[in-house]
């Protein structure tokens, strides 16, 4: 292979690209490549560069349409990548196809109707390929088919030959999987830094008080780590986080409830400071705060996903399933959505955890070290204050995933 087509094999096509359009960490934007590219070759001779494989991660194998997309992912784009900016409130579902060099050349119009055919989930498809390599006839079905064309030249650069209209498209839960990554409410590695849903509940109640909410949180020893309880109920949905920070509708809910109960927020958070550091679980020493705790915790929306799937799992007399049985369990319902909350993001643990078809190893899940701490430690905490699970959450560094137990305390 010549050193032009070498530097514009599929995988540096498809990593010039997701540097385009996905350029970094951002607010409602997230995306995964394909697992087919997590591994040292691609195809059988073909070896992947490290430093590529590095800018494609995280990897998932995330169903779309008729077939797993190389690249998919959520992100509001610039207007020169669409021909209209965007539809509905939400940013689209990007699927993208990639084509390299290859002994045939480059097989662009195969691409082109793969990324047709991910139109029947996905708002927004392209197919990315060596820009010299496309021809009028290929521009042509694009436009028929309401692909978007982007040519990648040896430098990395990436420019829109056709642009693509967005469209409207069901949502499946694989395709939930990433919009809840992306969203403000996604499991991210710094998502949860609290264990216990007190914390989240208290700040919201300190944020409405009259004093300044870091001193409120101290003096009524409801938590020291702000930024972490502020970050957490923004996870939860308590408030909104920004330049200025406001309740959600959920949030007035949980003053609402300290007002009437109490006769103000203040009061409230004074019997907050009798519950510091009890070891009890939250709805048995506050059965009323308890309740609205797992009212809460319910309402983010992995909660409802494991809940159902863990009652799936006592109705198949799997009563109470190991770590490990989740995960495989999820992953055989759910895949996409299995990796995202479970499995950590980065290269290396993916690449252990995930076959090139997407299927899970057994071994490395019996592991810790693999797991989001995010879930199995402070979610899973809170599923357990919250009266949902028998068991606390452990960190990745104390887990032993074959023995963590993930069972319904009130199964149905």
């Amino acid at each position: 292979m010549s050193s032009a087509a070498e530097s514009l094999s599929e995988p540096r096509v498809l990593a010039h690209t997701k540097q385009r359009l996905f350029p970094g960490e951002e607010a409602g934007s997230y995306a995964v490549a394909d697992t087919q590219f997590s591994q040292d070759e691609w195809r059988p001779g073909r070896q992947i560069d490290p430093t590529v494989r590095d800018l494609l991660a995280p990897f998932n194998h995330v169903r779309v349409g008729g077939g797993y997309p190389d690249l998919v992912g959520v992100r509001t784009l610039e207007s020169d990548l669409l021909a209209v900016e965007r539809l509905g409130d939400e940013p689209p579902l990007i699927a993208v196809e990639a084509k390299g060099y290859a002994s045939g050349g480059v097989d662009t119009q195969r691409g082109i109707v793969q990324a047709h055919d991910r139109l029947g989930e996905a708002n927004v498809a392209y197919v990315a390929v060596p820009a010299g390599s496309v021809s009028e006839t290929d521009r042509t079905l694009a436009r028929e088919l309401n692909v978007g064309v982007l040519g990648v030249d040896a430098a990395g650069n990436v420019d829109a030959l056709e642009v693509p209209r967005v469209v409207g498209n069901r949502t499946t839960t694989e395709a939930r999987a990433l919009r809840f990554q992306a969203g403000a409410r996604g499991v991210a590695d710094q998502s949860f830094g609290l264990n216990h849903p007190k914390n989240y509940l208290g700040y919201v109640l300190a944020e409405y008080a009259d004093s300044d909410t870091a001193t409120v949180l101290s003096t009524h020893d409801v938590v020291d780590a702000v930024a972490d309880a502020r970050r957490g109920a923004a996870f939860l949905g308590l408030i909104e986080d920004g330049p200025r920070i406001e309740p959600t509708s959920l949030g007035e809910e949980v003053i609402r409830f300290a007002k009437s109960r109490h006769g103000s927020v203040e009061s409230a958070l004074e019997e907050f400071a009798a519950w510091h550091g009890s070891p009890k679980r939250f709805v048995d020493l506050a059965p009323a705060w308890g309740r609205l705790a797992r009212r809460v915790v319910f309402d983010y929306e992995a909660t409802e996903l494991l809940v159902g799937e863990l009652q799936a799992m006592h109705d198949h007399d799997i009563p109470e399933p190991s770590l490990v049985d989740v995960v495989e369990w999820l992953h055989e319902q759910f895949p996409a959505f299995a990796v995202e909350l479970f499995v950590r993001g980065d290269d290396d643990v993916r690449r252990r955890v995930l076959t090139e078809d997407g299927d899970l190893r057994r071994g490395p899940l019996e592991r810790g070290e693999v797991y989001h701490s995010p879930t199995v430690f402070q979610l899973k905490a809170m599923l357990y204050h919250a009266g949902i699970l028998t068991e606390r959450g452990s960190e990745p560094c104390d887990l032993e995933p074959t023995e963590d137990v993930w069972a319904l305390r009130e199964p149905v």
